[in-house]
């Protein structure tokens, strides 16, 4: 699942009540001695106990996780004093999750933890590190520790002062004010007051980045073809250590021993301020006109009834959410055009093949609602990044996803317009080859927005509308080229949603909002389609409810269909394709095994609502795994209307 509110991913460990902790330290012992033979002064970094277990899944009836502390806390303590016999000075915890409300008591186990950790004699010098939001309730906590130093996120939250938190005269701050999520350049001058303000409140000051630079590209210099200007605004891995550096020195030995630097940061961010493409006041006036003109479509009851008529469309009708797999012809082809090797003519006619013959196999299949596959497109968001006006899609600025699978997020910099069509041509071609109806494929607001570096000088929400209001023109073009289904999909509506209850329904609120600016410009009688996927769903159901979507397909084979269940509790009155099997895996599921799961569905969903679909894209599935798995699908469909 994803890293709080990051695109990064990791394994959830499941605990279960016969879970015995027992502690492996062989790992981080020989990556210590590693950096050791290297002569590297290298700090250990372990995730500490209290979000290891706040992030763990219970399991088998379990009680949570987070019930065994003090079962887990000795053997922190255990891997403590083994690292300080290895010759580490310091030792670095992480604890991002004092800075959300997952946890009702979370101060409290800070301070608990700490200061059982903190009393072993035989140990590194403790530094507990929190990021993405502020520490609020928990800093005093975790002052009142015997611990050494307290890292805190001064992009995400604000300094604390010593009226309110006493006990930090005898700690290290390690003070996060280099974006360490996003990739703009630091104006050293504003923080620099920031942390001579600081140094007043605690023993010593450290300056860092405000998380782990795990979420940025490497390095600026592999960046060749980008304009100058944008360059100067921008600060990658390699770039933020030097602002980390700079600001350094200039805290501890006076802002003259870095002027050079001051005054460059100084330079960009005024070029920034000033660059005309940050402030489009046509694309901002047609927002405002939207909004106070409105943004709702004819009720559900309505264009139902009008879809019904003109799709003409069988009971538990079957479709795919969109991408087919992606081959080593389509990946060759990209590089060759890419690369000059072909034109884009030669181009269009090989992605053109290969939509055919996604066509010809969803018709062969007897699917009813069809797609064109997708081969054109390099990824969800940089395809449409690449062809609009405020996106600069970089060559070389990957991050990790997780293990091997890296992503290059497009930087979102400017005012967002669309100068030209992005898919009409695509999908009106394929919808030439059948007379069955193809879903025309685009990617919404939110996601869009998540998987990007997003510009830092106005609030998420505008910038949100602002790429809402090309959606929908590209949805307008759609439907007036005779695509009668358009898909927008929001896999990403879960990841955004703030770490702290308190600022969720504001976030819900632009989010949705923007989804049906996207949406609400066609017809009654053209059918949208969402799909949500990667979520756990439950603190957003209201909120898919209130995109409006015709149709919202959502992953759900493996909770078993539950989130049926979530929807009907809300009263959701809308069309619904649970996914049937689940596309992460390579196995081809049974005729038989998917018209069970339909079964399940039916008794929450009536068949007039309900849609047959996989959980996701095929992208990553291979050809025959593809075709395996729809015709089983389309067979229990056929079963399940035979039922019925």
């Amino acid at each position: 699942t994803k890293w709080f509110d990051t695109n990064y991913h990791y394994i959830v460990p499941e605990i279960a009540t016969g879970t015995e902790f027992a502690l492996n330290p062989e790992k981080v012992l020989a990556e210590l001695k590693e950096t050791q033979h290297q002569r590297i002064n290298a700090r250990p970094v372990l995730i500490g106990p209290i979000t290891f277990l706040a992030l763990s899944k219970a399991v088998d009836g379990a009680n949570a996780p987070i019930a065994r502390l003090d079962e887990l806390i000795p053997l922190y303590a255990q891997l403590l004093g083994l690292l300080a016999e290895a010759g580490a000075g310091w030792v670095q915890l992480d604890e991002p999750v004092l800075v959300t409300d997952i946890l009702d008591n979370g101060p409290e186990l800070a301070e608990h933890t700490y200061t059982a950790l903190g009393a072993h004699r035989e140990r590194p010098a403790i530094f507990v590190a929190t990021y993405f939001g502020g520490l609020d309730a928990a800093m005093p906590a975790l002052a009142r520790t015997p611990i050494e130093a307290i890292g805190i996120d001064l992009v995400a939250g604000e300094a604390p002062s010593a009226a309110a938190v006493p006990g930090l005269a005898d700690k290290t701050v390690v003070a996060g004010i280099v974006d360490g999520r996003n990739i703009w350049r630091t104006d050293l001058e504003a923080a620099l007051g920031r942390l001579t303000d600081l140094s007043n409140t605690a023993k010593s000051v450290a300056v860092s980045t405000s998380c782990s630079t795990l979420h940025v590209p490497y390095s600026l210099t592999a960046e060749t073809d980008i304009d100058d200007r944008l360059r100067s605004w921008l600060s990658f891995g390699a770039e933020k250590v030097t602002e980390v550096v700079t600001l350094a020195q200039a805290l501890h030995g006076g802002p003259d021993t870095v002027a050079l630097a001051i005054e460059a940061s100084r330079a960009a961010i005024s070029s920034r301020a000033a660059d005309p493409r940050l402030c489009d006041g046509q694309i901002r006036a047609r927002i405002d006109s939207i909004a106070t003109s409105g943004s709702r479509r004819g009720s559900a009851e309505v264009r139902r009834a009008t879809q019904a008529a003109r799709l003409n469309l069988p009971p538990l009708p079957t479709t795919t959410i969109g991408s087919y797999p992606q081959t080593s012809a389509i990946r060759k082809a990209r590089a060759a055009l890419r690369a000059g090797e072909i034109g884009q003519d030669e181009y269009t006619r090989q992605m053109r093949a290969e939509i055919a013959a996604v066509i010809t196999l969803q018709e062969e299949l007897g699917l009813d609602v069809l797609v064109h596959g997708e081969p054109e497109r390099n990824d969800m968001v940089q395809y449409f990044a690449e062809q609009l006006n405020g996106f600069f899609a970089t060559a070389n600025g990957w991050v990790q996803s997780y293990g091997t699978r890296c992503v290059r997020p497009p930087i979102l910099y400017g005012d967002v317009s669309r100068p030209h069509p992005m898919t009409v041509d695509w999908t009106t071609y394929a919808q030439s080859l059948t007379d069955k109806p193809v879903k025309g494929m685009l990617t919404g607001p939110v996601t869009i927005l998540a998987w990007s570096f997003v510009r830092d000088d106005q609030p998420l929400a505008d910038t949100a509308n602002q790429i809402a209001l090309a959606i929908r023109d590209e949805t307008v073009d759609l439907e007036s080229a005779g695509i009668a289904i358009i898909q927008v999909d929001e896999p990403a509506l879960r990841e955004l949603l703030p770490l702290r209850s308190a600022d969720k329904a504001d976030y819900l609120a632009w989010a949705v909002a923007a989804f049906r600016l996207a949406t609400s410009g066609v017809s009654d009688s053209t059918q949208i389609h969402t799909h949500l996927c990667y979520s756990e769903f439950g603190e957003v159901i209201g909120a898919i409810a209130d995109l409006d979507a015709d149709v919202t397909s959502i992953e759900a084979a493996r909770s078993h269909m539950e989130v049926l269940d979530d929807l009907n509790a809300i009263g959701f009155g809308s069309s619904v394709g649970p996914g049937v099997y689940d596309i992460h895996s390579p196995r081809i599921p049974a005729a038989a095994e998917i018209a069970e799961l339909l079964r399940s569905a039916l008794k929450a969903v009536p068949a007039e609502r309900l849609w047959v679909n996989p959980d996701c894209g095929l992208k990553t599935r291979s050809s025959a795994e593809v075709s395996g798995s729809l015709r089983n699908l389309v067979i229990a469909a056929e079963r399940a209307r035979a039922e019925g």
